[in-house]
């Protein structure tokens, strides 16, 4: 399969490149980012572009499912605008752009909660988007929501530290929905549900991530 991964760089979209570029199933992955990816692979293509001429510069993407794992904070958008475009303008951009092209097989890296008419602005934000996908029509949707991801990011965060301290220490006695999601676990998720998809809709809890 030909797959479009979108978001490459963050601590989960990491995880699924390298899943992807050592998967006999997968025969290319097309990783778009800003800035390249300083690595090569038989298998991948890096085209760099700028998200905000999107869906210019899709011509071409023939591919067989995609992989959204864009995501940002709104310490790094900077406001509201702007992470609603980074966080749910890009993505359904390449949805339509890549359907359109004959791409039935959409899988997006979501978030707990998620949920249109939330009062919190990012829950609302995932929650658009997942509505907005599943009237695309994609002949297999995946949405996967994690909680609390786990692992080492580039950028310091240290309120999410504080919180995967805590939740660490009462993992023990904690339901499986509310414990740490290793970003390893969401990438396996991901990928798998990419290179063999399912009819229809389906969700991945955060239970299910651990």
């Amino acid at each position: 399969m030909r797959i479009l991964l979108a978001g490459s760089t963050g601590l989960v979209g990491a995880q699924v490149l390298q899943r992807l570029l050592a998967d006999p199933r997968c025969s290319a992955v097309i990783a778009p980012t800003r800035r390249a990816l300083g690595q090569t692979a038989p298998t991948l293509l890096n085209p760099v572009m700028d998200f905000a001429t999107l869906p210019a510069g899709t011509e071409g993407w023939q591919v067989d499912a995609v992989i959204c794992a864009l995501g940002s904070t709104m310490k790094q958008a900077g406001s509201r605008e702007a992470f609603r475009q980074v966080d749910h303008g890009y993505p359904l951009a390449i949805a339509r752009a890549l359907k359109a092209q004959g791409c039935d097989v959409f899988v997006l890296n979501s978030a707990m909660g998620a949920n249109a008419p939330s009062w919190f602005f990012y829950n609302q934000v995932k929650g658009e988007l997942e509505r907005d996908l599943r009237a695309l029509g994609f002949a297999s949707l995946t949405l996967v929501r994690p909680g609390l991801i786990g692992g080492e990011r580039a950028e310091p965060r240290p309120g999410e530290r504080l919180a995967s301290n805590v939740l660490g220490a009462l993992a023990p006695v904690l339901p499986r929905a509310w414990r740490i999601n290793p970003a390893t676990c969401i990438a396996d998720a991901l990928v798998e549900a990419a290179l063999n998809p399912q009819a229809g809709e389906r969700v991945i809890g955060s239970a299910q991530l651990v």
